[in-house]
């Protein structure tokens, strides 16, 4: 991590943050057996990764019929891709299938043999980084995001179709906002955070909708207040109100109400809601947002919480608690 990113008052709260995750016995380590299922009691599915905090990562358990549906939708895929061999297309759908399954690592390898047939396509290169962080391969995803940034230097922008549509099933982001979003995402896991700002500050230009200036702006606003930058953090939170027409973002959208002073943190922490990657998002802005006001015994217990969540381990908000 940057020496910027925590003051030594916070490096004992850190630490038994560290070793206190999972239910009070340390991280899990390779030698420890698969973690069950709760719902069935039988062995999660294949390793995909390492945590940061250095245990396995098994792919995730899935609803029979999300993964019916979802394997369906993969069969569909890889029938375009064979009828279109040469479609970057097709390629990235069979991608991105794969990673809806849980299967980060085959999604990986798709796009790798993407890349070796269509060097030149920055969408190849922003699919893998963002599975690079989801096995948190960071300067792997940097690497990826670093090159995509290149090819679409002088280039329009273009709208990326949702792999799991949205209630109204209208695609929020572009090709170039995901670029820079997850391009700042690396850095901020990594520590990096002026690498981090700056590439928020260029995802800002081509945040043309409420839903990506939302997910730019709490990341930017979290970038600014671990670097101590509270006056910029300010300024960013000025055109942000409750009103704005979220579609799919509203996780992003009430954290930010909260760093505004809209919000209270009880608002946002529900227990009766339902694990998600979104909830996972929600607690750790709420976990960093006492970090970084000096209630640390409280980022500790909203951290720890999110992490114990293990089957939420792929969402960005957890990756960030283990980071952290």
């Amino acid at each position: 991590m940057s020496g910027d990113r925590f003051g030594a008052r916070m490096l004992t709260g850190l630490v038994l943050l560290l070793v206190g995750c999972g239910g009070g016995d340390g991280p899990a380590t390779e030698e420890q057996a698969e973690p069950a299922s709760p719902e069935t009691g039988a062995p999660a599915g294949e390793r995909e990764a390492t945590s940061l905090l250095g245990g396995p990562l098994h792919r995730p358990l899935l609803d029979p019929e999300v993964r019916v549906r979802r394997e369906e939708q993969l069969a569909e895929a890889r029938a375009e891709l064979e009828a279109n061999p040469e479609s970057a297309d097709a390629l990235i759908w069979v991608g991105r299938r794969l990673a809806y399954l849980g299967r980060y690592r085959d999604a990986i390898q798709t796009y790798t043999q993407g890349v070796a047939s269509h060097p030149d396509d920055a969408r190849l290169y922003r699919h893998r980084g963002h599975r690079y962080i989801t096995v948190r391969e960071l300067d792997r995803a940097v690497a990826d995001f670093r090159r995509a940034v290149e090819l679409i230097r002088g280039q329009p922008d273009q709208v990326e179709p949702d792999g799991q549509p949205n209630a109204r099933g209208i695609p929020t982001s572009t090709l170039q906002s995901n670029i820079w979003y997850h391009l700042g995402l690396a850095h901020y896991l990594k520590g990096d955070l002026a690498e981090a700002a700056d590439a928020y500050l260029e995802g800002m230009k081509v945040a043309n909708n409420p839903d990506m200036q939302v997910a730019m702006s709490h990341w930017l606003y979290m970038t600014h207040r671990l670097r101590g930058m509270e006056e910029e953090a300010a300024r960013l939170l000025e055109p942000i109100h409750a009103s704005m027409d979220i579609i799919e973002n509203q996780a992003y959208h009430e954290l930010l109400l909260l760093y505004k002073g809209e919000r209270a943190p009880e608002d946002l922490l529900r227990p009766d809601e339902a694990a998600s990657s979104s909830n996972s998002a929600t607690r750790y802005g709420v976990g960093n947002w006492y970090l970084y006001n000096g209630r640390e015994a409280e980022a500790l217990a909203v951290l720890r919480s999110l992490l114990e969540e293990r089957d939420q381990w792929a969402g960005f908000g957890f990756i960030a608690a283990e980071a952290e």
